[in-house]
This record gives structure tokens, C-alpha cells and sequence, in this order.
């Protein structure tokens, strides 16, 4: 198992980055205004199967990885705070929008929600990047098996990805409704995250080598 602290640093990072808009809450949020919550929950269900895949695919990648490159952790820990300030900078850049703005979707059966749920969360960067740059620098070969310790990781981000996601879903309509109201929210919700996203790079790109 990880560290306690690690595990705790990387479910914060999980958090951050699942409240933070993106391909996955874009399309829960439209398909649950658009079709209902029931809609967005069983889309949900696809996203969860893709967040299955890939750390399945990262859990036996890394630990190829960190055993056969010398100074993979550096190589991956910089790039994943490269990416922390690209996150960042999306949230706060002028003209950004929120995933909570009425969008219209065909309506679709459950099989083809699923699909599309799954094939949104496949090709969705944010993710790749969390499985295959951030999590690596939070596991320690010291501390036993790799693989146990990727699994470990990535079911801690999809239990609070997931979790985070399916009240957004049956919520986004309520929540549509309060940030058309008050347009300023939308304004603090955007610098807190990238607020957050920052000051986890920065803590990122200067962590003491391992």
C-alpha cells in the first residue's frame, strides 16, 4: 500500500482535478439537464469503466516503466506539473465556460449512453494525464509492490471521481439554475480551482527527487 500521506495528497489531487471542468463533467452535466439524471448516471457508469481501463493499462505500464528507465519519476513528476498549470490556466483564462450552461443533446437509450459515457472518459486527456504522469510520482518501489500500489492509487480516484461526478449528475440541474442566477459564483469557482491546481504544480515541479 502507499504511504498514508501519499494517498491522502493524491485523493486531494483527484478531488482538484474531478471539480475541475472538463470532457467527463461536460457531457454528465449536459446528458442530466438534457435527459435527466437517470441519463447522466447510467453515462456515468461508462466513465467509471473507462477509469477501470486505464488503471489497469497504467498499473502494469508503470510498474514496466519505473523498474527498466532511470529517472522516470523526474521525467513523469515534471510533466504532470506542466499539465497541473495547463488545468490551471484553463480555469481562470478570460472567456472560459461553465460546463453548467444549457447544452442540447439528442436523446439516447441506455446502451448508447454507456458507450458514450465510456468513449468520452477513453479520450479524455485529463484523465490519461492523471494515470500516466501524476500518479506514478505518489508510489514508492521502497514500500513494496508497484502494482498493488497503482491499484490502490487509481481506486482511490475513481471512488471519489465517481462519487463527486454521480452528485453533479443528479444535481446539475439545480445547479444550472443557481449559477444562472448568480453568475458571479461561477467567477470564484474558476480561480479557487485554479488556484488550487497551481500551488499543487508548483508543490509538484519542486518535490525533492526520491
Amino acid at each position: 500500500m502507499p504511504e498514508q500521506t501519499n494517498l491522502v495528497a493524491f485523493a486531494l489531487i483527484a478531488l482538484g482535478m474531478v471539480l475541475t471542468p472538463g470532457p467527463n463533467m461536460i457531457y454528465l452535466v449536459s446528458r442530466s439537464i438534457s435527459q435527466g439524471p437517470r441519463a447522466g448516471l447510467i453515462s456515468l457508469c461508462g466513465v467509471a469503466l473507462g477509469f477501470v481501463f486505464y488503471m489497469l493499462a497504467a498499473a502494469f505500464g508503470i510498474t514496466a516503466l519505473l523498474f527498466a528507465v532511470p529517472y522516470a519519476y523526474d521525467a513523469l513528476r515534471l510533466a504532470g506539473a506542466a499539465y497541473l498549470l495547463w488545468l490551471a490556466w484553463q480555469a481562470i483564462r478570460p472567456g472560459g465556460r461553465s460546463p453548467f450552461q444549457v447544452r442540447d443533446l439528442p436523446r439516447d437509450g441506455a446502451k448508447r449512453l454507456f458507450m458514450m459515457g465510456f468513449i468520452t472518459n477513453l479520450l479524455n486527456p485529463k484523465i490519461a494525464m492523471v494515470y500516466l504522469s501524476l500518479l506514478p510520482q505518489f508510489i514508492d518501489p521502497a514500500l513494496g509492490n508497484v502494482f498493488l500500489q497503482s491499484l490502490a492509487l487509481g481506486a482511490t480516484q475513481i471512488v471519489i471521481s465517481v462519487t463527486v461526478n454521480a452528485m453533479i449528475a443528479l444535481a446539475a440541474g439545480s445547479i444550472a439554475l443557481f449559477l444562472a442566477r448568480n453568475p458571479l459564483w461561477i467567477l470564484v469557482q474558476r480561480w479557487l480551482m485554479g488556484t488550487v491546481l497551481a500551488g499543487l504544480a508548483y508543490r509538484m515541479a519542486t518535490e525533492a527527487q526520491r
